[in-house]
């Protein structure tokens, strides 16, 4: 062999040793990094029967097991609408469904009112995750937060959603909505994403508190339906999502920790009293709409109510109230969760901007009439 050649040959060999070197190094760094510990979880077989199998770290992830422990706590509910035919005779005319949440061992579920809106004589069907169905009654109703309470006859065993605590929610973190998007056929969806914004404001005439939004995927279906941490908690009931051409992951939950309370009002009295002005009121975004222009920070009065304790006092209509107590005011929300946090019979000291002039009112709070709608 000539000494081109050997200095080929030699040239050559380095090479194969180098490859094989790292090649070796790597194979064995990925065995190494892929033996993961492994834990059992129950699958159904093509033929339908149980079969326990194994599961690595790298698949049981936090929103594994955090769909493990929510998500036979979330139900479907039907409700069947009735009308009548020329005859007078009664026809089921259609059915929708919708989601909820088993919170308690005693049987009571919660859910969106438009879900249960048109239940016929307060009736329902509700599925349970484990196949089984039931009648349900529909207990409560608060329309003006699109909550509902429905209570079933509670099986042997049954699961409870654990609620979490929506004030430590951060905004990036998992979030996971589990409901029937599109109907029964679909139980139990799971559909993923993170909380996108917090505190957001849809529409500011109707809603009384700030909600959650999250781009995970929740539609027609989910409505009542669990918001879930990384944990397994409920974080909130999924309620709103805008659908307009073009917009994609815009979905809003009422936080839990605003849920819990009203739900509580809603088993005891079947309704949630809240405490009234007897004011029609705009502040600058819903003025706009009807062509106004504030100046002002505050909220203007657009109706005295002659059936409210505002009635009684020299509120005008044009005037604009700056604040409730010691604290400034401007926006509905803001008003509207200073009343919740007060009861009928209470006083509130209102400040009052009437033709440049500011005055103190204290007004008696009186009983908001029962929403119907």
């Amino acid at each position: 062999m000539d000494s081109k050649k050997r200095g080929l040959f030699i040239i050559l060999a380095i090479v194969l040793i180098i490859v094989g070197a790292v090649g070796g190094y790597v194979t064995n760094d990925f065995y190494s990094n892929t033996k993961r510990t492994t834990t059992e979880t129950t699958a159904l077989t093509s033929e339908g029967t149980k079969k326990n199998i194994p599961l690595s770290d790298n698949r049981n992830t936090a929103i594994v097991e955090a769909v493990k422990k929510a998500g036979p706590a979330i139900v479907g509910i039907t409700t069947k609408v009735y009308d009548r035919n020329i005859f007078d005779q009664q026809v089921l005319v259609g059915e929708g469904v919708g989601s909820g949440v088993i919170i308690d061992k005693e049987g009571y579920i919660v859910t969106n009112y438009h879900v249960v809106a048109q239940a016929s004589n307060k009736k329902v069907t509700v599925s349970l995750s484990d196949g089984s169905s039931q009648e349900g009654t529909v207990v409560g109703i608060d329309p003006l937060t699109d909550l509902a309470v429905v209570k079933i006859t509670p099986p042997d065993t049954m699961p409870v959603a654990t609620l979490g605590d929506s004030d430590q929610l951060q905004v990036g973190e998992p979030a996971i909505a589990i409901g029937n998007p599109l109907g029964l056929e679909f139980q139990g969806s799971v559909t993923t994403g993170v909380i996108s914004a917090l505190h957001r404001t849809v529409n500011m005439e109707s809603q009384r508190f700030p909600l959650i939004q999250t781009d995970a995927a929740i539609n027609p279906g989910n409505s009542g339906g669990a918001l879930v941490n990384a944990d397994g908690d409920v974080i909130g009931i999924n309620s709103e999502k805008i659908a307009h051409t073009g917009i994609e992951g815009m979905g809003f939950s009422i936080p839990i920790n605003e849920v819990k309370p009203i739900v509580k009002e809603l088993i005891e009295k079947g309704r949630v009293v809240r405490a009234y002005l007897g004011l029609g009121l705009l502040d600058k975004s819903t003025a706009a709409k009807y062509g106004l222009q504030l100046k002002k920070d505050g909220l203007l009065v657009a109706r005295v109510y002659s059936d409210g304790p505002a009635a009684n006092s020299d509120i005008s209509e044009g005037d604009l109230i700056t604040a409730v107590g010691e604290k400034s005011i401007t926006n509905l929300i803001e008003l509207k969760q200073i009343l919740d946090a007060h009861k009928p019979g209470e006083s509130l000291e209102l400040t009052v901007l009437s033709n440049g002039a500011e005055r103190t009112v204290t007004l008696e709070l009186g009983t908001m009439p029962e929403a119907t709608n």
